[in-house]
């Protein structure tokens, strides 16, 4: 039996990966759920799996899951900082960090320190400070466990040759705009951007797909989880959503990852490591796709693709500034007060008007943060 901290139970990978403890009760036990506002679906929760404790990240709403749940033995905690306490309990084995941007970092760090595996769904824990955590799960010898599709499919075609890399290939749907030009980009609203072709997931990274961002921020994770140059890295189109990713090894021979899209694949493995379970998700069936397609990124018309491999390469904390401005920036076309192409834009400024530190420390990468939040905020205010 594992014992799970699922820190975001209440998104799409947290709502996910309890559908797969339910499916696998005498493997997987969820100790500690939490939310950052959706308290409704966070009692539900609480009063089917029976958490030891629950965390609540929107103080306010302390008092209304207090009340819900005062009839159980389940502890309940609010606020950032009881994130950080609840991954330091001594039956944790795992922690699956499925917080939404920069907030999933403490938490990540915490748990690492406390000698806790780590489930990661949250990407931007390593684009922010990839060099900080992979030498921090050296030195507390833990693993960190994929959970994305694309890094799981990595892992999986990577298990007993990690010294044999000469490139992966990280694949992309495209989003609901691939093949579309500047001039249709910048019309389109977020009800259009909303509407990805092959999965379903949680606002801010459906309008980071459509962007191709995610794909971006992919990349840098990629670098860090599978300790790679820049140029080992490459994307490819591939709408069908089939392959997840593919690895080319010295001697050219390739493998890929393959099935149908669905994240409790990828969340399931990353629980169950080393081991695969059994389950009756759909099989994948050839004859359904008798043609899989591949397609080069067009990164002049998704800009923000490019941005992404050009943080990477200039590295310091300049994939912090990347993350910090495009958290800004897709919270604000959601609320319809930025243009798609100018998502892009502001990030751009950021990157080449705010301070480069070459060699960040954690201070280093909160104050980045925080100074790219403000400065993006005046950028869209003054669009």
């Amino acid at each position: 039996m594992k014992n799970i901290a699922i820190l975001g139970s209440t998104g799409s990978i947290g709502t996910q990966a309890l559908e797969v403890i339910a499916a696998n009760p005498t493997l997987f036990c969820a100790k500690v759920l939490t939310a950052q506002s959706n308290v409704e679906l966070l009692v539900q929760q609480a009063l089917i799996f029976n958490p030891s404790v629950v965390v609540i990240g929107d103080e306010r709403k302390y008092q209304e899951l207090k009340k819900a749940l005062e009839n159980t033995t389940i502890e309940v905690k609010a606020g950032a900082e009881a994130l950080c306490e609840v991954v330091l309990l001594p039956e944790l084995e795992i922690v699956l960090t499925a917080l939404v941007g920069f907030a999933g970092l403490k938490p990540t760090i915490a748990a690492i320190k406390a000698g806790k595996h780590i489930a990661l769904a949250n990407k931007e824990t390593l684009v922010v400070a990839g060099e900080l955590i992979t030498n921090l799960a050296k030195q507390h010898n833990i693993s960190i466990l994929p959970v994305d599709s694309e890094h799981s499919a990595i892992f999986q075609c990577l298990i007993g040759e990690l010294d044999a890399i000469e490139k992966i290939y990280l694949t992309a749907s495209g989003g609901p705009f691939r093949g579309k030009n500047i001039e249709f980009l910048s019309e389109v609203t977020k009800h259009q951007a909303l509407k990805h072709p092959n999965w379903v997931m949680g606002a801010k990274i459906t309008i980071d797909s459509a962007s191709l961002m995610n794909k971006g921020l992919e990349v840098i994770e990629a670098k860090w989880l599978f300790n790679l140059d820049v140029e080992q890295i490459d994307v490819i189109v591939h709408p069908q959503s089939i392959v997840h990713s593919i690895v080319q090894f010295q001697d050219g021979s390739m493998k890929a990852q393959m099935g149908l899209p669905d994240m409790k694949l990828p969340i399931q493995y990353a629980l169950a490591y080393p081991n695969r379970l059994k389950n009756d998700f759909k099989r994948f069936d050839f004859l359904d796709y008798p043609s899989l397609t591949f397609e080069q990124a067009d990164t002049k018309t998704f800009r923000n693709l490019a941005l992404a491999f050009e943080a990477l390469k200039k590295a310091g904390n300049m994939p912090c500034i990347v993350n910090a401005a495009n958290e800004v920036v897709v919270a604000e076309f959601l609320k319809e007060q930025i243009g798609f192409l100018q998502m892009s834009e502001v990030i751009e400024t950021c990157m080449a008007k705010l301070d480069f530190i070459k060699n960040p420390s954690l201070e280093d990468y909160f104050e980045s943060d925080k100074q790219t939040r403000i400065f993006a905020k005046e950028l869209v205010t003054n669009i």
